[in-house]
């Protein structure tokens, strides 16, 4: 019998910070990305924040599958690294997902060894994104692009990429995968 493949997996954690505690916090967050880019399956880390002098940080780490997780999350490294922010930095919510099907399955904690749920077919995953995109798309166009016009192109796409990509990531895909998860799932 095959092993089944190894997915990657995406660990999204919610952390709350003072925020007169700015620098400090930016600083922990890429000394934090050095020291996990360091380790084998390491695939790429990235933050961000709902709005400027927010306390919430929305962070994200990748790696290629659940054994390099497991090697980064239980380091010494890491360890060290979490508790030089004892004292200033809150840990709230944590899930760990693998792939873009983790947008579609309900949020949970999945633990390192066990599997992701099984996902929609990829036209469902297609046509719930596309869903979410063309009205998102749409309202850019309308309200972003008029202020763009005097930009190249590439900075035009920069700009509409970098406001668009937090607000589907953090506003339309969670709710429009909750709304039609019965259907997701082949549910009636």
């Amino acid at each position: 019998m095959q092993s089944p493949p190894q997915l990657a997996v995406t660990v999204a954690i919610t952390r709350r910070a003072d925020p007169s505690r700015d620098a400090e916090m930016a600083a922990w967050v890429r000394a934090g990305a050095s020291l996990a880019e360091t380790f084998p399956g390491f695939l790429g880390t990235g933050w961000v924040r709902p709005e400027p002098r927010s306390p919430e940080w929305h962070m994200l780490y990748r790696f290629a599958d659940a054994e390099s997780l497991r090697d980064w999350e239980e380091s010494p490294q890491r360890q060290w690294w979490l508790s030089s922010a004892e004292g200033f930095v809150e840990h709230t919510r944590r899930e760990k997902r693998t792939g873009i099907e983790g947008w579609f399955d309900p949020p949970r904690e999945l633990q390192v060894d066990q599997q992701a749920p099984a996902a929609p077919a990829r036209w469902k995953q297609a046509t719930t994104i596309w869903l979410g995109f063309f009205p998102v798309s749409l309202l850019s166009g309308w309200l972003l692009a008029p202020h763009l016009t005097s930009l190249n192109l590439v900075l035009r796409t920069l700009i509409s990429t970098l406001v668009l990509t937090p607000i589907m990531t953090y506003l339309v895909l969670p709710r429009i995968t909750r709304v039609l998860q019965p259907w997701l799932q082949g549910r009636r």
